[in-house]
């Protein structure tokens, strides 16, 4: 484990997305996350994509899970190489909510069964889930802790567990209690919660559509916006199990100006899915949320786990050497802060 000077201690995370270019070799980054002193990666299904169609010389389909499989074989044992836990295979998108006998459904199930087979051959046993943001899926939330619940048991003969995360441009569960109500409610021993601190942040304080950059509602001024989102951290640290949090993903945000249009892109992806795309930097990085706060608040709760840096800065031209060693101050410099009181 990485020594953080810190009265608290934590394993350290980067996510492979997180490091150069989506065109950089997966062997590049590895290396830059080891030399940085990280203990584990989160492994990107497009890095491994990509390091399959490198390896086999020509380009693997995403469903070609023989072949991810000898891939992920190999990026276990460079990871092995290096010292580094895959801790997490992700990201896991748009499986719950599906009308049953729907082609999305059937398509949704048949994804889970091929992660789980590049899961075991990763050697990870967490498979992260991101709240959907596909906008014809069930507003039930009994049905989607049903979808989850199932999908729990497709995972559990293997010891495997699902991390649950609030996307915060998602349909139905964008915020930290919504994600965690849904968990609660599928009830399954290998069901937990990604907690991310952007995303906490950027459901709840901030929006990149206003000229403030915080969540404008009529009647609610910007003194009970801190108020309420105070009261939320309070709420997350005094409700949420420490044992429920797998992991907590960390970065920051840009403000935006000028202001993102409020409606969808021509892929369908709303504001705050462009925002988290490509203007995530690192903490303390010219970022405006308040990202130690919500570390703090998960760190009360008694959280003493994975901190994993996740972001996506396209404003970032250093070297991946560079990046991770000034990722690794930002959590040292975290991690003094949020123990702070």
């Amino acid at each position: 484990m990485s020594v953080i000077k810190s009265p608290i201690s934590v394993p350290t995370c980067y996510a492979s997305c997180s490091i150069g270019s989506s065109t950089d070799p997966l062997p590049a980054k590895l290396d830059s996350i080891s030399a940085a002193g990280f203990d584990a990666i989160e492994l990107s299904f497009p890095d491994l994509q990509n390091f399959a169609n490198s390896y086999f010389k020509k380009e693997i389909a995403e469903n070609d899970y023989d072949s991810l499989c000898t891939a992920g074989k190999e990026v276990k044992k460079l990871c092995a190489e290096k010292q580094l836990k895959i801790l997490v295979l992700q990201p896991f998108s748009n499986f719950e909510g599906w009308p049953e006998g729907s082609p999305e459904r059937k398509d949704a199930f048949e994804r889970a069964e091929g992660w789980i087979k590049i899961m075991q051959a990763v050697g990870t046993d967490m498979l992260q889930v991101g709240s959907s943001d596909s906008p014809s899926i069930t507003s039930s939330t009994e049905t989607l802790a049903s979808d989850l619940a199932a999908l729990a048991d497709l995972l559990a003969p293997h010891s495997f567990r699902l991390a649950y995360e609030n996307w915060c441009w998602a349909t139905h569960a964008p915020t930290w209690r919504s994600v965690y109500d849904i968990v609660r409610l599928a009830n399954r021993p290998n069901i937990g919660l990604c907690l991310d601190t952007f995303q906490t942040a950027g459901s709840e304080w901030a929006d990149p559509t206003t000229p403030s950059g915080l969540l404008e509602t009529p009647g609610v001024s910007t003194s009970q916006l801190e108020h309420n989102f105070k009261k939320s951290l309070e709420e997350m640290s005094k409700t949420v199990p420490p044992e429920m949090i797998y992991f907590l993903q960390i970065s920051d945000a840009y403000k935006m100006d000028p202001p993102m249009d409020k409606g969808t892109d021509e892929q369908g992806l709303r504001a705050r899915g462009r925002w988290s795309h490509d203007w995530r930097p690192l903490p303390f990085q010219g970022g405006y949320l308040p990202v130690v706060e919500v570390a703090r608040a998960v760190l009360k709760s008694g959280y003493r786990s994975w901190f994993s840096m996740e972001v996506f800065d396209g404003k970032e031209k250093g070297n991946m050497g560079e990046v991770a060693k000034k990722a690794m101050q930002a959590q040292e410099r975290l991690m003094r802060e949020a123990a702070e009181n």
